[in-house]
């Protein structure tokens, strides 16, 4: 199958020739490898011993490889980092390494942390635009640029397509498979994060069963920012031997070094006229495709918005897993253009706003997102409460739908329905 270009493949394309060496990271299955591949002359393949066990034995082998030499897997050897630190320290020439992960290292291994040698830029899956869906005609970039940027098009996806997608995945290896394949290779996907992902980073899983209903617990709270222990209230109801909290809060670290949880950060911003702003992160897996099957629910139970299994969370648990799907794919189309992406919420609840997209200068892209074809003044209201707060560093409001149409309304508002929004 010929290689798919990411978005990411632009900032590689800038970076690489003046790097000494990037780290690609990010949950397995995104695209890492395939991705490095397309630059390295020569890799090795940390998660096969015959490729591995000569670098355990004589991390010098590194130094003398062809450029660009891809580690793929390296957090299975935490000695090559600084390996491949020091060897950039002698020799700062562009172009040298390519180090892909699924993990940070185990708890406990003593590495530097390669400021100033090692560059890290973090892959997701597929966002919408790589996909080959449609052709994005909305250009974020171009917005956080400050341009004046024409808001108009008109995509064919609707709500059915947006939620084949969900439930497709963006995880490259997966999406295309048939339909019973896919969900048998969801269910290995989440399997294997609990049984293998996990212990190799550290964590002491005692009881698999209470780490995969937490796991289902916080899918269930995706795009929310229930507490902590709402979710563990959720993953254990009925039971009376409850973990302690220490215990799940190490579950949620590990999972977060794994790159599975994937929570979006409160707004902090600098020199901005707004106070009594939430810091509660918004809960967002890797993928909202592994939200959808921890629930069990298909095509059909998400349009009738009823599981049992989210009830404590949503009232309309397809609104949050698009949000998912739109903050996924916004993420990084921002981070390619070197933007920051948050969520905005006053603590008590007056104003929210789904996405900041806040760029170098500070200015910011302000996103809501509807699940709905058509927008109302009501939908906007926050968007214009923000603008009126910010100014002129507000410089674009942008609701997202699922509607046919891209246009601006009167109040500036720039409508774009999903599958045009692109980096």
């Amino acid at each position: 199958m010929p290689y798919q270009r990411r978005v990411i493949d632009d900032a590689l394309d800038d970076l690489l020739p003046g790097l000494a060496a990037i780290a690609l990271e990010g949950a397995k299955g995104v695209g890492k490898t395939a991705t490095a591949r397309q630059r390295a002359v020569a890799e090795a393949s940390f998660d096969d011993p015959a490729q591995r066990q000569p670098f355990e034995a004589d991390l010098s082998l590194i130094r003398s490889a062809p450029h660009p030499f891809l580690i793929d897997e390296w957090q299975l050897v935490p000695s090559v980092w600084d390996a491949v630190r020091r060897a950039v320290d002698t020799d700062s020439t562009g172009g040298q390494f390519l180090l892909t992960g699924s993990a940070n290292p185990p708890v406990g291994a003593r590495m530097h942390s390669g400021a100033g040698r090692i560059v890290s830029m973090l892959m997701r899956p597929l966002a919408f635009s790589e996909r080959g869906i449609s052709t994005p005609e909305v250009s974020l970039s171009a917005m956080l640029a400050g341009t004046s940027v024409q808001i108009g098009g008109v995509t064919d996806v609707g709500l059915g397509g947006y939620v084949d997608e969900l439930l497709r995945s963006g995880f490259p290896g997966i999406r295309s498979l048939p339909d019973r394949a896919r969900k048998a290779q969801l269910d290995s996907y989440i399997a294997r994060i609990v049984d293998r992902e996990l212990p190799e980073s550290g964590a002491s899983i005692r009881r698999p069963s209470t780490v995969r209903a937490w796991l289902a617990a916080y899918g269930a709270a995706t795009a929310t920012d229930a507490s902590y222990s709402a979710i563990l209230d959720a993953a254990t109801a009925g039971e009376s031997d409850k973990p302690a909290r220490q215990t799940v809060d190490a579950y949620r670290d590990h999972l977060q070094r794994i790159f599975v949880l994937d929570p979006l950060p409160a707004w902090t911003p600098a020199f901005a006229p707004l106070r009594r702003l939430t810091r509660t992160p918004k809960h967002h897996v890797v993928d909202p495709a592994l939200a959808a099957r921890m629930a069990g629910v298909d095509e059909a139970s998400l349009l009738r918005g009823k599981n049992s299994k989210i009830r404590p969370f949503a009232a309309s648990w397809l609104g949050a897993l698009f949000e998912s799907l739109v903050v996924q794919s916004v993420r990084t189309y921002a981070e390619a253009a070197g933007a920051r992406v948050s969520h905005l919420r006053t603590r008590n609840t007056d104003h929210e706003v789904d996405i900041i997209v806040e760029a170098e200068d500070m200015s910011v892209v302000a996103i809501e997102v509807k699940l709905a074809g058509v927008i109302e003044d009501r939908d906007v209201r926050h968007l214009n409460w923000l603008e009126e707060q910010l100014g002129e560093r507000l410089i674009e409001k942008v609701i997202v739908t699922t509607g046919p149409y891209a246009y601006r309304r009167s109040d500036r508002v720039a409508v774009v329905p999903f599958a045009l929004l692109g980096p």
